[in-house]
């Protein structure tokens, strides 16, 4: 699958884009390298002050660029380095440990001079970012991934799908032996919640309990106080998902609903930020806001999760931060309101759901929210889509209820 992000919603687009084939070959013209996936950008960046979000895809006439190498013993390692449009490239570096490889560091560069991509950018000039990457399989056996994997690095996202992918190749061709990423192989658990303290004694904890999809969370209503009065008020129902390795090596996904009368809510706030700290159970979630003074906007800054995972877990205590959003951005004295579901995601591992959410911070009124800033279902908007031979914008397409026009 592919994942497209329009606004603030993910949507499975796969028909958009192709997956491409790219191939690494050492001086004897021997294949050490063969890729074959689809690759998703997306990338903010800032317009007179305010911040832009683009997305985009690898095209398929991304060229193998000369800096690609097979390796040389242990003076260097393998690298497929892809470039595209005016001065873009993306870098898989490979290394090798004991019986397995694995793309050591993605690198991705980015040239925010390229008008096309970044209309009117304030910033001109190259950006690199990079992540030591989660990608890893069996020597001798190729890495296949069908299911999205999200990589989130500073200002910069990079979703991979539908790959298939294998580094220190010996007959020059994809090994028959597969290594099927975490993402693919899933297993799905929720944990049942406890049951509140009573006067008469505690119930004892339920365990793991095995389920194909669980509820959507009951909508809870939260609020901070400030010296000056409500500096935050928050209507939503929150999800956890957390993806987590077991004991037996095995991948499994938490799916935790919070339970608004089970969870407490407390927070702070000053004239140019607000924290909402959510506690449900053995797991806390606190959302960061901010302010942006000179357009006079609210957003989500950033989002941090802790919780305790199953005794399965190799590693039961989790924690997971992503400080360099922009959502749920709204005019101050106004709200921000989407009565569909958002994914906000925190880290490669835990994605925070929000369910018909209503929020506004600062300048409000008695208790009750401004006027609706909407993010709604039917919306038109515009993606740059990389083709086959150049940077274009993607003609009228419908996806569920969503106009992407040229």
């Amino acid at each position: 699958m592919c994942s497209l992000k329009l606004g603030r919603r993910h949507f499975w687009a796969c028909f958009l884009q192709a997956s491409s084939s790219f191939e690494v070959k050492d001086s004897s013209g021997k294949v050490c390298i063969i890729a074959d996936l689809t690759v998703a950008f997306s990338v903010e960046y800032r317009v007179s002050g305010q911040k832009e979000l683009v997305h985009f895809f690898l095209p398929q006439n991304a060229s193998v660029d000369s800096q690609s190498s097979c390796g040389k013993d242990n003076a260097s390692h393998p690298v497929l380095v892809l470039d595209f449009g005016a001065g873009h490239s993306l870098s898989l570096n490979f290394s090798e440990s004991a019986d397995k490889y694995q793309v050591e560091e993605l690198v991705f560069h980015y040239n925010l001079s390229d008008a096309t991509l970044f209309p009117n950018s304030s910033t001109v000039g190259m950006k690199t970012v990079s992540h030591k990457s989660v990608i890893q399989a069996h020597m001798g056996t190729k890495y296949r991934c069908i299911n999205s994997k999200h990589i989130n690095m500073k200002n910069a996202n990079v979703t991979f799908s539908n790959v298939t992918l294998e580094a220190y190749l010996t007959n020059g061709t994809f090994s028959v032996n597969k290594t099927e990423c975490a993402e693919d192989m899933v297993s799905t658990t929720t944990m049942a919640p406890t049951t509140p303290k009573q006067t008469t004694g505690q119930v004892p904890t339920a365990g793991p309990t095995p389920t194909s999809s669980p509820p959507n969370p009951t909508v809870g209503k939260y609020n901070v106080t400030g010296p000056n009065g409500t500096c935050v008020l928050a209507y939503m129902g929150l999800q956890l998902n957390v993806t987590y390795p077991k004991k037996d090596e095995k991948m499994a996904l938490e799916l935790l609903n919070f339970i608004p009368q089970n969870t407490t809510s407390s927070g702070r706030c000053d004239n140019t930020s607000a924290l909402l700290n959510l506690t449900f159970e053995k797991t806390r979630v606190i959302f960061q806001f901010a302010l942006n003074a000179s357009a006079e906007k609210f957003f989500l800054q950033g989002v941090s999760v802790s919780t305790t995972l199953p005794s399965e877990a190799k590693n039961p205590k989790f924690e997971a931060s992503n400080n360099s959003m922009s959502e749920l951005r709204a005019s101050v004295g106004n709200s921000y309101k989407c009565s569909s579901e958002e994914n906000l995601q925190v880290s490669d591992q835990a994605l925070l759901n929000v369910f018909n959410v209503q929020v506004q911070i600062f300048k409000i009124d008695g208790d009750k929210f401004g006027p609706a800033q909407k993010n709604p279902q039917n919306f038109s908007t515009r993606i740059r889509v990389m083709n086959r031979t150049e940077t274009s914008e993607l003609c009228c397409v419908q996806i569920a209820g969503i106009s992407i026009l040229s």
